[in-house]
C-alpha cells in the first residue's frame, strides 16, 4: 500500500472515530457510533498492517489472533454488572502498551536522529513511559476497588500531596539525567527509575480515592489512556494514533469535568488525585423503617398517575432491567405517566445506567438526567428507587459533615410517595448513611431486585 493510501485510510479513519464520538453523545445515536467506531478502527489496522512499516507479518497475525480471541472471549462472558471493571482493566493495558513501546524506542539506536529532533523524541518517549505507567498502575488499582478486591475506602498517607509533589519533582529531575545520558546511547538506570515513580504514583493517587468517587475515576483514567496513545504515536510518528489518543484524552477530560460538576468536585482536584475524602462526624440516621409488600406496592402504582424510576447500581446486580421495561410497558398501557431519572454519577461508571435500560430497550425519550427532572419531583406521585443509595441521600444537601456533602441528588422525597428497593439497610459505595430510607413518606421494600420486580409485575397484572 502506497503512502498515499496509507494517509487517505488514516484521515478516513480520524473522520470516523469523530463521527463515532458525536454518536456516543446521544442514546438514540450510540448504536450508529459503536457501528463508525469500529468501521474505523478496521479501516486503521488494515492501513498499519498493509502499510510500508510492517514487515513482521507472522508475529503481527498471532498477535492479532491472541488479542481477537481474548477480546471475543471477554465481550462474550462479561456480565454488564461487570462492565467497569473491563473498562478499567483496558484502560491499564494501554497504559502497558505505552511503557513496552517507550521501553523499545528508547532501546532502538537505529535511527539517524540528531540535535534537535533527537532531543525530542527522547522527550516524548519518556513523557510517553511516564504516563503510560501511571495510567497502568491507576487502573490496576481502580479495577481492584470496582471489583470489590480492594476496600473502597481512600488510603490517605499523610502529607499525601507533598508525596505527589515530591514524585513529580523526583520525575523532571530524573528526565534530566535521561536526556543526559541518551546523549551517548545510555539512559535505561534513570528511566526505569522514574518507571517505578510513576507507577507508585498511580497506585497512591487512585488509593486516594474513595468509593463514591469512582465514576469520576474511571472517567479519568479513560483521558490518561488517551494521552498515553497519544504519546506513543508521537513516539512511533503516527498521525493517526496522535489524532486517537487526542479524541480519547481531550474527551475523557471533558467527560471528567461533568461528572465533577456532577458530584460537586473540583476538576483539578480529581486531575491531581487525593479527593473522596469526608469533613467532620457526619449526622447518624434517626428515626423508624416503613416496610411495603409487593401487593401494597402494584396498588400504590396503579393508583399513581405520575411515577418516577431511579435505577442505582442495585438494579445492575439483580440483572433487573427488563422486567422494569415490562413493568413501565404496562403501566404506560394504562396510561401512567412513567419516566426514568439519571443520575451522571449512578452506578460504577459514566452512564451506566443508560447502557443498561438501552440494553433492556427502554423507550430513550422516556430517559432523563437529573437536571431535567429534579424539578419535577413536588408533583410525583410515586419515586421508585431501585437499588439506588447516594445519588438519592438527602445528607448530601442538609448534612455539612457528611462526605457526600454538596453533591447534587435527586430529590424523590420531595415527591408524594418514595418505595425503595433494597436487600438491606447496607450504606452505599461512599459508606453513608441515608435519611431517605426513614422519611415520612418511604416505604422500603426489602429483597432481590428482580425477585420482588417480578412479583410486582405479576400483581399489577392479576
Amino acid at each position: 500500500m502506497s503512502n498515499g493510501l496509507v494517509t487517505m485510510a488514516y484521515i478516513a479513519a480520524s473522520i470516523l472515530f469523530i463521527l463515532s464520538l458525536s454518536g456516543l453523545s446521544k442514546q438514540d445515536t450510540a448504536r450508529r457510533g459503536n457501528y463508525y467506531g469500529m468501521t474505523g478502527m478496521a479501516i486503521a489496522i488494515a492501513a498499519t498492517v498493509f502499510g510500508g512499516s510492517v514487515t513482521a507479518y507472522v508475529i503481527l497475525t498471532i498477535a492479532l489472533l491472541i488479542g481477537g480471541f481474548i477480546g471475543t472471549k471477554a465481550a462474550a462472558k462479561v456480565e454488564m454488572t461487570q462492565m467497569p471493571e473491563l473498562v478499567a482493566l483496558m484502560h491499564s493495558l494501554v497504559g502497558m502498551a505505552a511503557v513496552l513501546v517507550g521501553y523499545a524506542n528508547a532501546m532502538d539506536h537505529s535511527n539517524s536522529l540528531v540535535g534537535a529532533e533527537k532531543t525530542i523524541h527522547e522527550v516524548e518517549t519518556y513523557i510517553g513511559i511516564f504516563i503510560g505507567a501511571v495510567t497502568f498502575s491507576g487502573s490496576v488499582i481502580a479495577f481492584g476497588k470496582l471489583c470489590g478486591r480492594i476496600s473502597g475506602k481512600p488510603i490517605l498517607l499523610p502529607a499525601r500531596h507533598w508525596l505527589n509533589l515530591a514524585m513529580l519533582v523526583a520525575t523532571v529531575i530524573w528526565g534530566g539525567s535521561f536526556l543526559s545520558a541518551a546523549e551517548s546511547g545510555g539512559g535505561m538506570i534513570p528511566l526505569a527509575i522514574m518507571t517505578v515513580i510513576a507507577l507508585v504514583f498511580g497506585v497512591h493517587m487512585v488509593m486516594a480515592i474513595g468509593g463514591a468517587d469512582m465514576p469520576v475515576v474511571v472517567s479519568m483514567l479513560n483521558s490518561y489512556s488517551g494521552w498515553a496513545a497519544a504519546a506513543t504515536g508521537f513516539m512511533l510518528s503516527n498521525d493517526l494514533l496522535i489524532v486517537t489518543g487526542a479524541l480519547v484524552g481531550s474527551s475523557g477530560a471533558i467527560l471528567s469535568y461533568i461528572m465533577c460538576r456532577a458530584m460537586n468536585r473540583h476538576f483539578l482536584s480529581v486531575i491531581a488525585g487525593g479527593f473522596g475524602s469526608a469533613g467532620g462526624e457526619a449526622a447518624e440516621v434517626v428515626g423508624d423503617v416503613q416496610p411495603i409488600e409487593v401487593e401494597e406496592t402494584a396498588q400504590l402504582l396503579l393508583d399513581a398517575k405520575d411515577i418516577v424510576i431511579i435505577p442505582g447500581y442495585g438494579m445492575a446486580v439483580a440483572q433487573a432491567q427488563h422486567t422494569v421495561n415490562e413493568i413501565t410497558k404496562f403501566l404506560t398501557s394504562r396510561g401512567k405517566k412513567v419516566r426514568f431519572a439519571i443520575h451522571p454519577v449512578a452506578g460504577r461508571m459514566p452512564g451506566h445506567m443508560n447502557v443498561l435500560l438501552a440494553e433492556a430497550k427502554v423507550p430513550y425519550d422516556i430517559v432523563f438526567e437529573m437536571d431535567e427532572i429534579n424539578e419535577d419531583f413536588p408533583h410525583v406521585d410515586v419515586s421508585i428507587v431501585i437499588g439506588a443509595n447516594d445519588i438519592v441521600n438527602p445528607s448530601a444537601l442538609d448534612d455539612p459533615n457528611s462526605p457526600i456533602a454538596g453533591m447534587p441528588v435527586l430529590e424523590c422525597w420531595k415527591g408524594a410517595s418514595t418505595i425503595v428497593l433494597k436487600r438491606s439497610m447496607a450504606s452505599g459505595y461512599a459508606g453513608v448513611g441515608n435519611p431517605l430510607f426513614v422519611h415520612d413518606n418511604t416505604r422500603m421494600l426489602f429483597g432481590d431486585a428482580n425477585d420482588k420486580l417480578q412479583g410486582l409485575l405479576k400483581a399489577l397484572q392479576g
